[in-house]
């Protein structure tokens, strides 16, 4: 199966999240209404909407707004990130001086982040137990020691584990196996010819080679070559990226003997005692073919080969929390995928740690301060006139037949909206955090985080629980709980306030670009086969699921015709989900904005109409300009296409977009119906 936290992972809303610098709110005056507009000074009046409607839409803000040095992509997310950053600055910066344990724990892990001088100071020495104890494999049994140890301390390296919600039965949580443990991206990188991905795996070579030598090894280059040579072994048998959409083939629950008799090399009831998986009787793999492409390196690769591709992984993982020499190195490679010219500044780095670490002490001190509880019943409203609308829709479609769209409605009824932030806190009591080195505290953080998912096999399913904190700027869907997580800072402008925002714009940002888009979610190709339980079963008339995937083929042919960077076309198949969702939550959202005086009113803002202000504010949602090295990264690993993508394909397929900026046949946003996309 594509295990549920993995289908979370590919519904986030956003890919890619970096630091982003405070926004001014402008003014633009006509006529109509005078008042500040932070959307439309935004646009580009030398573009026509007909021609290019992202660029007309935000390209006026783009040609004035460079990408920092730092940074691979500078857009709204930035800009937002950006004001969440300076937030948990001073939240940091001020908990050394207050009483309590989330305050002192907030303390004492950016103390031991800004510490600068003893990390240098360590250099690798941190790592030397953990370097040791790979040196000290002796046979099988020690490494699959030394396996879980590292996994324990969140270095995944020859393969992915994690408990999740087991997609065929949502009520259980299961013990989760997939590919992984490959230093590089995806495997394509590891394959692929052209210019960029080339450059991308000598940067690779470098860099195991500049660790090797780092860790004082005399044949740094061959022992480069041979570890890069073992990855690419795996790779090899790794899925491509469409390929991981579908959910049956990527379920294959079995118990431990089966498991054991397809890995026989690796001690799998070993392995569970080290990290602490008791009792357990199955497991769920998703590619097994992996697995047994794993055990036959396991058998034929000599052991030294796997203690250095071991040690050069835990120098890799470990290397954003060390010295600057380590950090220098991974800086160097990771600049390649990239294109970004300098690292973030020290702080911010830390805070990004930090919200990996222990995000839910932050988020607890966040919210207090920046999401009022006006804005979070304005949202969960918008919510249920969002989903009023999804219903009023699928009763039109006419490809849909009664028995599945009553289902439909049950599923859409019953799903459940989380918005902001959560009722109930994790407990982080527990977890180990001190003024000693930064990149400790990351292990400890990692193996606590760890332990808690593992604590939940054999309990009751939390479905309270968030998987998000509330100051990251994204949202999901999570399919195995049927739900749409909605966090505060997805609702957050930078420098406007919520109540001063038009519902056009909101409906268009809001309600379509992410209420709409993570409902849909729900229904795209994924989504749709799981039941209004969360379970991974069939509920639809087999005629229905016919109709569903023609439509999706044609939403798949549109988008490969995209070449957003060089040579390299969007994989249509890979973000079908996305750009399912992307269509939905347009059409719905649009829907929904009808019934209200806003749109019904008809007046004007700053000479723009009501619907021209959604889809301009749909628009705003994707504002980002990208480096060309991260966007050929992101085409090639990411099953999200480029932002000026889910803006332009999406709004050719909408009537209302035609009619909103008189788009007419020649104009290059002009799509003949018959190539249209319908859906939803």
């Amino acid at each position: 199966m594509l295990p549920s936290l993995l289908v979370l992972l590919l519904n986030m809303r956003k890919s890619f999240l970096a630091a982003p610098l405070l926004f001014l709110a402008a003014c633009h005056q006509d006529n109509t209404n005078v008042k500040p507009d932070f959307l439309t000074v935004n646009i580009d009046t030398t573009v026509k909407p007909s021609e290019d409607f992202f660029e007309f839409a935000n390209g006026g803000w783009i040609k004035r707004t460079p990408i920092p040095d730092e940074e691979r992509a500078w857009g709204l997310g930035n800009l937002v990130e950006e004001e969440i950053y300076q937030r948990e600055k001073v939240v940091n910066e001020g908990a050394g001086n207050q009483e309590g344990p989330i305050q002192k724990k907030i303390g004492d892990f950016w103390y031991s982040g800004m510490d600068t001088a003893d990390i240098d100071k360590a250099g690798l020495t941190p790592l030397k137990p953990a370097l040791q104890n790979i040196q000290e494999i002796n046979n099988a049994r020690d490494l699959v020691n030394a396996v879980a140890t590292l996994h324990l301390a969140g270095i995944h390296v020859l393969f992915q584990d994690y408990v999740a919600q087991d997609d065929k039965n949502s009520s259980e949580m299961a013990f989760q196996i997939s590919q992984g443990g490959l230093g590089m991206p995806n495997r394509d990188y590891y394959f692929n010819t052209d210019a960029r991905s080339v450059a991308v795996r000598n940067a690779y070579k470098n860099y195991l080679v500049e660790t090797f030598m780092q860790l004082g090894a005399k044949d740094a280059n061959e022992k480069a070559e041979k570890v890069l040579s073992l990855e690419t072994s795996l790779a090899k048998a790794s899925r491509k990226l469409a390929d991981l959409r579908d959910p049956y083939a990527n379920y294959h629950k079995m118990g431990i003997k089966t498991l054991t008799d397809l890995t026989p090399a690796f001690d799998w009831t070993k392995y569970f005692q080290a990290v602490g998986a008791t009792n357990l009787d199955s497991v769920i793999v998703g590619q097994p073919e992996f697995l047994q492409a794993l055990n036959n390196e396991l058998t034929k690769a000599p052991l030294q080969d796997w203690k250095d591709y071991m040690s050069f992984q835990l120098v890799f993982r470990s290397a954003p929390y060390l010295d600057s020499t380590t950090f220098k190195n991974y800086f160097t490679y990771t600049q390649s995928l990239s294109g970004v010219k300098a690292p973030k500044v020290r702080w911010k780095r830390v805070i990004d740690a930090e919200n990996a670490a222990m995000g839910d002490a932050l988020g607890q001190l966040f919210v207090k301060e920046y999401f009022p509880d006006q804005a979070k019943q304005r949202y969960s409203d918008l919510i249920e006139n969002i989903r009023s609308a999804f219903k009023d829709r699928i009763a039109k479609l006419t490809w849909m037949s009664d028995t599945t769209k009553l289902r439909a409605y049950d599923k859409l009824a019953r799903m459940t909206k989380k918005v902001g932030y959560p009722d109930k806190w994790k407990d982080l009591s527990t977890m180990v955090i001190n003024r000693g080195p930064l990149v400790l505290n990351m292990q400890s953080a990692r193996s606590w985080w760890f332990r808690y998912n593992l604590s939940k096999l054999g309990k009751p399913v939390d479905r309270t629980e968030w998987d998000i904190t509330p100051q990251t700027y994204n949202a999901y869907y999570n399919p195995s709980n049927n739900e749409i997580v909605m966090t505060a800072a997805g609702f957050t402008i930078p420098g406007m306030k919520d109540a001063d925002l038009d519902d056009a714009f909101v409906y268009g940002y809001a309600g379509a670009n992410w209420i709409g888009h993570e409902m849909t979610h729900g229904f795209d190709d994924q989504g749709r086969q799981y039941d209004a339980n969360g379970n991974l079963k069939g509920w639809w008339q087999p005629e229905d699921s016919i109709q569903f995937s023609k439509r999706a083929q044609m939403i798949i042919r549109q988008f490969d015709e995209f070449v957003p960077v060089d040579t390299l076309h969007i994989n249509g198949s890979a973000t079908q989900g996305e750009n399912i969702a992307d269509l939905g939550g347009m059409l719905i959202g649009l829907d929904a904005f009808k019934k209200t005086d806003a749109y019904k009113n008809g007046v004007k803002i700053n000479g723009y109409t009501p619907t021209q202000r959604f889809f301009l504010g749909y628009a705003y949602g994707w504002m980002e300009e990208v480096r060309k090295e991260a966007l050929a990264s992101q085409v090639m690993t990411d099953v999200h296409a480029p932002e000026k993508y889910r803006t332009n394909g999406p709004v050719v397929n909408v009537p209302e977009f035609y009619e909103a900026f008189d788009v007419k046949p020649g104009d290059k946003m002009y799509r003949p119906d018959s190539v249209r996309v319908y859906i939803w």
